[in-house]
C-alpha cells in the first residue's frame, strides 16, 4: 500500500464491515471530518460502480481505511478481511491509502448515539459512517499535531 496520503484535498475514510462499509470524508484543507453514509454492501459490481462514483463525485485524493486490530495490535480475521478489500479498493481507485488502527471507533460511536439518546434501529443506520468519522478525525489531528496515537499502521 501506499502510505503516503497528499496533505491537502479530500480524504476518505473507510469503516469496514462485511455488511456495510462506513464513509466519511475530510475538507479540502484536512482539518474536519464529517459523516456520509453507511454503504449497504451489494457484491463487487454495484461496490465498483459506487465507489468510483462516489471518489470523483468527493474529489477523494486519498483513502484511510480502518483496521480492526486484535487488543495486542497483531491482525484479526476482520483485519485480513480489511487488508484484502483495501488492497482492491486502491487497484480500483489508483489513490495512495493508509490503515489506521481502529480500535475503539465503534465503541465511540455507539457511547455517542446512545448519549443524543437516538433508538437503537437509527443508531445502527448510523454507527458506521460516524465510526469512519471518528476514525479519518483522528487521524487527521493525529497527523497534524505529530501524534503516534492514529497515524498510519504498516501496510
Amino acid at each position: 500500500m501506499n502510505n503516503e496520503l497528499p496533505t491537502s484535498g479530500r480524504l476518505a475514510g473507510i469503516d469496514y464491515g462485511t455488511k456495510r462499509i462506513g464513509v466519511a470524508v475530510s475538507d479540502r484543507r484536512q482539518t474536519l471530518a464529517s459523516p456520509v453514509e453507511n454503504y449497504q454492501r451489494n457484491g463487487v459490481q454495484a461496490e465498483t460502480r459506487w465507489f468510483r462514483q462516489f471518489m470523483q463525485r468527493e474529489e477523494i485524493v486519498g483513502i484511510v481505511v480502518g483496521l480492526p486490530v486484535h487488543l495486542d495490535g497483531g491482525d484479526s480475521a476482520k483485519s485480513v478481511e480489511a487488508r484484502a478489500f483495501a488492497k482492491w479498493l486502491q487497484e480500483l481507485t489508483q489513490l495512495p491509502l493508509v490503515f489506521c488502527d481502529e480500535r475503539y471507533t465503534s465503541k465511540q460511536a455507539e457511547q455517542i448515539l446512545i448519549e443524543v439518546d437516538m433508538p437503537r434501529k437509527k443508531r445502527k443506520q448510523r454507527l458506521d459512517m460516524l465510526a469512519a468519522q471518528i476514525l479519518l478525525q483522528g487521524f487527521l489531528e493525529s497527523r497534524a499535531s505529530g501524534e503516534r496515537s492514529m497515524l498510519p499502521l504498516d501496510g
